[in-house]
């Protein structure tokens, strides 16, 4: 389960197993707002167990009659896990089903039903706070806890995690694969994410650049920033003492791009090197009609703590941003199987 890419501090210091029940990793997604009550969205919040974000997208259209393309998602979650998230339905003048119904397979609970005037849009939740436990752990544990340590002060990079590009890379093998055939027609579902895992790819190959050259946490020349916790984007050109400053304090961070139309000429010389090999995606998603967004370089974990427990394995707690992953913030410390 170990990342692909290089890591910023020489690479995991310990071995352990992660997931030898989906209950060692619990996700629940935090919205950051509250649905008002009203209107013709109906929320819920479901917590799932081995199942599928689509799977049970699938159940609720069963049990609704609702069609899929009206039922949505902020985010995917992993299968092999316990987590909690939001889904909204669009019902206006529909009547509720008995939402109870779908515990009865006992993969599922109904935690809150409730209504909003707005559908869920994709990637709209604040964070997702994690609670992970792993297990059978091989290593020194003073030199586990200095890393957990400098994790916390540091940061991490913030790579795509290796479950976004499909088992064994299956999905990236065929979003190459339709892109080399043409990107030709495919559900819309389906096209969005190849497009998405087309453009991971190069993010990760740029910030592995990023790492490998150790500026992956500092603002370079020409450097798009992040102010922190916000989607709030400027160009710097020259960084001087208080932007470094800033960014030492990590209230902002260097950002590099998700692929798309809208880049500057002379960053795409200089990222030339990181990307070759990939200069047909880098020229298949603009022509898709892609703008391009940024992508902050550095993930820092928020309320991260740890603990020893007596059984010899270590429990992880903490929260990160929608769309960060926790498998990137591993792949610092322990090398994991399962």
């Amino acid at each position: 389960m170990s990342a692909p890419w290089p890591c910023a501090s020489g690479g995991p210091v310990a071995k352990g197993v992660l997931r030898a029940q989906p209950e060692d990793f619990r996700v629940h997604e935090e919205l950051g707002f509250d649905p008002e009550g009203e209107g013709e969205h109906v929320f819920l919040y479901l917590q799932k167990r081995c199942l599928n974000t689509t799977d049970l997208v699938q159940r609720l259209s069963s049990l609704s009659t609702i069609h899929p393309r009206d039922i949505s998602f902020s985010g995917m979650k992993d299968r092999n896990a316990v987590t909690r998230q939001w889904f909204s339905l669009r019902m206006a003048g529909k009547p509720e089903p008995e939402w109870r119904e779908l515990e009865r397979t006992g993969d599922v609970q109904v935690l809150a039903a409730t209504r909003h005037r707005r559908k869920l849009k994709r990637g709209v939740h604040r964070h997702n706070r994690f609670t992970l436990l792993l297990r059978d752990l091989d290593g020194d544990r003073d030199d586990l806890q200095q890393r957990l340590q400098l994790v916390r002060e540091r940061g991490v990079p913030n790579y795509f995690g290796v479950q976004r590009f499909g088992r064994e890379g299956n999905t990236l093998l065929q979003a190459q694969r339709w892109m080399r055939e043409g990107g030709g027609r495919v559900s819309r579902n389906k096209r969005s994410l190849f497009l998405s895992v087309l453009r991971s790819q190069l993010f990760n190959r740029l910030l592995a650049a990023r790492v490998e050259q150790s500026t992956w946490d500092t603002v370079l020349p020409g450097d798009m920033c992040i102010l922190a916790g916000t989607r709030s984007q400027f160009l710097c050109a020259e960084p001087d003492a208080d932007i470094a400053s800033r960014c030492a304090a990590r209230d902002l961070h260097p950002a590099l791009p998700l692929w798309g139309k809208g880049l500057a000429q002379d960053r795409l010389v200089a990222w030339r090197d990181a990307l070759t090999g990939c200069e047909d995606m880098c020229a298949f998603l603009p022509a898709q009609g892609l703008d391009v967004t940024w992508r902050p370089t550095r993930l820092i974990p928020d309320d991260f703590c740890w603990q020893f427990c007596d059984d010899g394995s270590l429990q992880l707690e903490f929260r990160l941003g929608a769309g960060c992953y926790a498998t990137a913030l591993l792949a610092e410390c322990v090398r994991c199987s399962g």
